[in-house]
This record gives C-alpha cells, sequence and structure tokens, in this order.
C-alpha cells in the first residue's frame, strides 16, 4: 500500500466517523428542539398532542382566572386564541394586555404550560414574538433588536 493510498483512507475514515458522530448529535437534538408558534399558528396546523412548543402572544384582557397555584389565561395574537392552564406561580410581571411566552404541549384544545416568561419592562418583548404579532398588525411597540 502507497503512502497516498493510506493517506485516502484515513481521511475516508476519519470523514465517516465524523459522519457518525453529526448523525448521532443530530438525532439526539431532534427530540429535544422546542418550536415557537403564535396561537394563529397552532389552530392552522393542529400540533398533535405531547409535542413540547413556545406559545407567544399578549394575555387577553379579562381572561386572567388565579385559583392558588392554579392560573388560567387566554393568549392572543389579535386572530386566534388560545387558553393556557399553568399550576405554578405566575411571574410577578405577568399582566393582562402584556406579552407572555408559554413552553409546553397541547392537551385537548388546551395549552397545558410548564414554564411562562413574561415580559420584564415597557420596551421589551422576545423579538420572535414581536416579529410575528407585528405581521399581524397587533402589536406596536418597539422590540429591541
Amino acid at each position: 500500500m502507497t503512502a497516498k493510498s493510506r493517506r485516502l483512507l484515513v481521511i475516508a475514515g476519519i470523514a465517516a466517523l465524523l459522519g457518525i458522530a453529526a448523525m448521532l448529535v443530530l438525532g439526539a437534538l431532534r427530540d429535544n428542539i422546542v418550536f415557537f408558534f403564535t396561537p394563529s399558528e397552532i389552530t392552522k396546523t393542529h400540533q398533535k398532542a405531547g409535542q413540547q412548543l413556545r406559545l407567544g402572544g399578549l394575555v387577553k384582557d379579562g381572561s386572567v382566572h388565579i385559583d392558588g397555584m392554579q392560573s388560567v389565561f387566554t393568549v392572543t395574537d389579535g386572530s386566534a386564541d388560545i387558553t393556557v392552564r399553568y399550576n405554578n406561580a405566575l411571574p410577578s410581571l405577568f399582566r393582562e394586555g402584556q406579552g407572555v411566552v408559554a413552553e409546553g404541549e397541547i392537551e385537548n384544545g388546551v395549552f397545558i404550560a410548564q414554564t411562562v416568561l413574561a415580559k420584564h419592562d415597557e420596551n421589551y418583548m422576545p423579538a420572535e414574538v414581536a416579529e410575528k404579532l407585528k405581521e399581524q398588525g397587533v402589536w406596536q411597540g418597539g422590540a429591541k433588536e
């Protein structure tokens, strides 16, 4: 075997190992990726139950009902609403009419949140939430970019 063929064989072996490693990493990440959706997108795409999602929008005025640690509220993007159930303490900055991002899954048409994040001042909203709400003409504020 010549030196040239050995180098080619070593390079091919390294490329094969890198390909296998990339496939393993991507396969492991596929199950842990959480996609971001607005209420309109969730109702249009009919997400399957049990799939982890991030729901972003505005808390609908008059929709918040809190009973101890359990809360139910509605997230809207102006054209669609989704009811959210959360069994933990809401963030102190959580209010009606404010931006919110909830992470969880859909069960029987209700979004069951494991995490709820509220905007932290008058000018901030997560860029992806603000962008999607601006596209629909619902939110007019200035998101930091």
